[in-house]
């Protein structure tokens, strides 16, 4: 078999960094924190942590509005706190993926200063301007992902032109129809992987080509946000283009891109020769409930645009943009529980947000602490590490309160807890690692009872196969003749393991069953 790149196989690990740990008393998680705490990711187990933005910026969106690509904003540290975690993250054999913010920068961006200073700047066009119409109105009915109904345009009064912004009014779109701007994000690109970074998650990457006419949306779509519907032929050039630069470093390095459209739009950013992303997250999945017949046409989804097509799929549960599934799923731990080997058992790259591994649930944020303008405060909450008041923090008060439960659910209670979740999660993580079906392998579902979900993992090379079976359904289900038998090798529940596979799922039990 062909040397398969390590991100196939991989499980990587989301962090947000103002939340993860923080050093220096003011709050707010920072680079240190993550690289002192890098002994959680490799007991885990885990094989790369993706952080999101540590970059220069005035935190309007929190580092989404990018004002420096090529630096580390204060609060988080410096770029020797970014290369000694770099350094001791390869030392422990986790890969270090970062985001790139490509289709916008912060309003305050020397590039944007520039931009907005005159009609004639040379940087006038890295930007996206328009005139108003004859009657002095916006140039489009477009309006902006987040706040809510906001425009997704802005008038320069020294100007006299509107600037597009699909996010806040702080975060101007670059024009990626300008070959400067192309290649400067190329260079942004280059700067990190010559210190050393393994991959990029791509923010919003299928933004980057936009219809240059930017029509009006008709009718029926007026309202919706257009990052839910853009998708012009220029952003697959777009892909493309960074792909070149990424595979001129190594076959190592990898492009993974949010793509916030509808899983067959998802899947042609990888290129009809796989030639543009490496991977694209599939967001439908973590939209779903805990529903055994929406989570059975993600699989059919999954097979028909990601697997037929040789593009291999992702998983993912929870992110920093949506509500933890913990808390989507109502807070039952038994859920929970399946879920992890729901998404650590199905072909493809599962991506692990920080602190599902403990259970977490949003926080409840009262309303004079709210500070997201897109209404996501509750799935950031800090990570509790430690029973005592402060968790594990320096400050007596992070800049968000905590999630619910942390005096039970915090990582130094669930270490010493064989039974926890977090104990769980290591067990699937080493299973998954250590068995080639689970890693590599081909999937095919089999029929069960309603309620229930179930796949064969199969190595050809190695010949080796596990069965998984998810009881979505808060009662025991019998299952019929013509289940694969075996021995439970893991049970969300934890009991019944070496034993045979009886007839019985318990309620909301998932297992792994060795043939």
């Amino acid at each position: 078999m062909p040397d398969i790149p390590w991100w196939k196989e991989a499980v990587v690990y989301q962090i947000y960094p103002r939340s993860f740990a923080d050093t220096d008393g003011d709050g707010v998680g920072d680079l240190p924190g993550i690289r002192a705490h890098l002994d959680h990711l490799e007991w885990l187990g885990v094989d790369a942590l993706w952080l999101s933005p540590f970059y220069r910026s005035p935190m309007a969106d929190f580092g989404y509005d990018v004002a420096d690509y090529c630096d580390v904003d204060p609060l988080f540290g410096d770029m020797d706190d970014f290369d000694a975690l770099v350094a001791d993250a390869h030392a422990r054999g986790i890969r270090v993926v970062i985001d790139f913010v490509g289709n916008h920068t912060s309003d305050q961006h020397p590039w944007f200063v520039e931009s907005r200073s005159s009609r004639d700047n040379p940087k006038r066009d890295w930007y996206v301007w328009r005139d108003p119409k004859p009657d002095g109105s916006r140039p489009n009915n477009w309006i902006a992902a987040f706040p809510d109904n906001t425009p997704a345009w802005t008038f320069d009064e020294a100007t006299g032109q509107w600037y597009l912004h699909l996010f806040l009014s702080e975060q101007p779109d670059l024009n990626w129809d300008n070959p400067d701007v192309v290649e400067a994000m190329h260079d942004v690109l280059r700067f990190w992987m010559d210190r050393g970074v393994d991959g990029f998650r791509c923010d919003v990457v299928h933004l980057v080509g936009k219809d240059p006419e930017l029509a009006d949306l008709p009718e029926d779509l007026v309202g919706l946000p257009p990052i839910l519907l853009i998708d012009h032929p220029s952003g697959h050039e777009r892909m493309r283009g960074m792909r070149k630069v990424v595979d001129s470093y190594s076959d190592d390095r990898f492009l993974i891109g949010e793509i916030t459209l509808m899983p067959d739009k998802v899947a042609t950013f990888y290129g009809d020769d796989n030639d543009e992303l490496h991977l694209a997250f599939n967001f439908i999945p973590m939209l779903s409930g805990w529903d055994a017949r929406s989570w059975k046409r993600n699989l059919e989804n999954t097979a028909e645009y990601f697997d037929a097509l040789d593009h291999w799929p992702t998983w993912v549960l929870s992110n920093h943009d949506q509500k933890r599934h913990s808390t989507r799923y109502g807070g039952s731990e038994a859920i929970d529980r399946s879920a992890a080997v729901l998404v650590l058992t199905l072909r493809g790259t599962p991506f692990l947000y920080m602190g599902e591994e403990l259970g977490l649930e949003d926080a409840v944020v009262p309303d004079d602490r709210v500070v997201d303008p897109g209404g996501r405060d509750g799935c950031r909450a800090p990570i509790p590490w430690t029973r005592d008041a402060h968790h594990g923090w320096t400050a007596t008060e992070p800049w968000l309160p905590w999630p619910p439960n942390v005096a039970e659910r915090n990582v130094e209670a669930q270490r010493d807890d064989p039974t926890s979740i977090l104990h769980l999660y290591r067990r699937l993580l080493a299973l998954r690692k250590a068995s080639p079906a689970l890693h590599r392998g081909t999937q095919e579902p089999f029929e069960l009872p309603e309620g229930v979900l179930g796949w064969r993992r199969f190595d050809e090379e190695s010949g080796d196969e596990r069965i998984v079976l998810v009881n979505f359904t808060a009662d025991a289900v019998h299952l019929s003749e013509g289940v694969p038998t075996g021995t439970v090798e893991l049970s969300s529940l934890g009991t019944g393991e070496g034993e045979p596979l009886g007839h019985e799922l318990r309620p909301n039990e998932a297992v792994v069953v060795r043939p």
